[in-house]
Formats: C-alpha cells, structure tokens, sequence
C-alpha cells in the first residue's frame, strides 16, 4: 500500500494556519504522550494500611445495572442490504466518522474529547482484547452519546478463518460488549478487511447483528500519513451519506479531526452515529 505523501500546501489564511498549527503541537504532544507509556515508572506502593472499599450499596448496584441495560442492541434495517457500506445519500447533511477501536486509551479519549467539542457524534467497533485491557472505555463511549461496536475479539484476518474459529472471534468480542454495557454493541465490522465474507456476514447474523458495517471512504489514518493528508484524503472523497474509516492510536488522526469536522460543518455536512445516519 502506498502511504499518501503530504502537499506543499498553499499559505493558510491567518485562522486556518493557526487552527493548523494549534493541530501540529497537539499531534506532537499526544504522539510523545504514546511514547512515554511503555517506560513509565511503575507506581511504589506504599506500607501503610489501607481500608478496603466499601462495597456498592444496593441501591448503586441496581443503578448500574439499570444504566447498562440501556446501552442500544443492534437493529435491523430492511431498506439495507446485508452488509452496509453508507447511508441515504438522499440526506444532504449527514456523514458517520466509524473508529477501529485499539490503541492507547490516552489518544481515543482525546479524540472523542474533540469530537464532543464539535458537537460531532461517531461510531466505535471496538476490539475484544482492548476491552478487557481497557474495560472503562466502553462506557466512555456510550455516556459521550456515541455507537459502540464489535470489531472481533482480536483483530485477525476473519475472512480467512473457519467457521468455528470466526464465530469465536465475533461472540468472544460480543460477550465482552454485553458484560460491560449490558448489549453486545449496535454493529459488527469484521477484522483486516474492509468486507466481510458471505460466511462471516452468516455468523455475524447467528451472533445477533443483522448488518455487517462497511465503509465508503478509507482515510488511511493507520499508515501515519499526518494530520493534513488524512483530513485531505477524507475531504476528497466523503459525500452526503458517507461511512468514514479511522482509527483510535493514532496521533495524526486526533489532530486531524478538529480541522476535518470544521471543513465538514462548513460543506453542510454534521458527524452523527451510523445509527443516526442511518434512521
């Protein structure tokens, strides 16, 4: 794959080129960020005792259960065909941003930080694996009012798989979903390939998801091509209607969101949950 090369771009006028600056130091101070976290000294614990936590009381507990089994199940869509690969294109002001959600838990609450800040709603298939290393995130994503969904348990190449092992890929990332929110997410996405086999869309059925979700515009954000060609590449081919792929971990994308959805407000053109674009 050829990692898009970034343009000499003409000079930005006086508030372009600082929102763009504003986005370079943020890409830099989150990409140093990422680095720093796997030596980070480990915390020294300290000798003197600690009371346990109390547990919840009953009242708490019967509320978190309350509030996990609001999190949306998955819907079916009859004027869609099986797998999904953009919305109405006869809806002019509306575009769904889709995140593989992996990565540093830093950078993906960051980017759902500035998406908040626009008022921009997106869709996460989150990875089994990251949940359980990072189970807070789940609820992060649905209390910020976005989709949440499965991406696989461990992010293989699901279409070369068997049927066995491909159903244990998409029910291991599912049961993750419904312990931590209370559904097993609102999509499915399979892994390592933008569709998903007639196999895999059959287990994604028998595994609860009616639709497998695709997409029609591929940012190439995961070849760290920066901040400017991933928001350039996105802006060049997204339509009314259109299903974005991006990706958590990656710093150029956080930095390139704010300028993404400016350009995409200014087109018409609002961020909303595949959900959303697609009601």
């Amino acid at each position: 794959m050829t990692t898009p090369a970034e343009d000499h771009a003409a000079p930005a006028p006086p508030r372009r080129a600082a929102l763009l600056t504003g986005l370079a130091l943020t890409a830099g101070t989150l990409a140093a960020g990422a680095g720093a976290g796997c030596s980070a000294p480990r915390a020294t614990h300290s000798h003197q005792p600690t009371t346990p936590p109390a547990a919840p009381s009953a009242p708490a507990a019967t509320a978190t259960r309350q509030a996990a089994a609001l999190a949306p199940a998955p819907r079916r869509y009859p004027a869609q065909p099986p797998e999904i690969t953009h919305g109405p294109r006869t809806h002019p002001s509306r575009v769904a941003l889709t995140f593989h959600g992996q990565g540093d838990p830093a950078v993906a609450k960051a980017l759902l930080g500035e998406a908040e800040r626009a008022g921009a709603r997106v869709t996460v298939l989150a990875v089994g694996t990251w949940l359980d290393e990072h189970p807070d995130l789940a609820r992060r994503v649905l209390d910020g009012g976005h989709d949440l969904g499965n991406h696989t348990l461990s992010h293989v190449d699901i279409n070369a798989m068997t049927a066995a092992e491909a159903a244990a890929e998409i029910r291991g990332c599912a049961d993750r979903l419904k312990r931590l929110t209370g559904s097993i997410g609102t999509w499915f996405r399979p892994s390592r390939s933008p569709r998903a086999s007639p196999l895999v869309q059959r287990l994604a059925r028998d595994a609860g998801y009616p639709h497998t979700l695709s997409y029609d515009v591929d940012s190439l954000d995961y070849t760290s091509p920066g901040a400017a060609a991933v928001a350039r590449k996105v802006l060049a081919e997204v339509r009314p209607g259109s299903v974005v792929s991006l990706h958590f971990g990656y710093a150029g994308t956080v930095a390139a969101l704010p300028a993404l959805l400016h350009e995409l407000d200014r087109r018409g053109l609002g961020a909303v949950t595949t959900t959303e674009l697609l009601s």
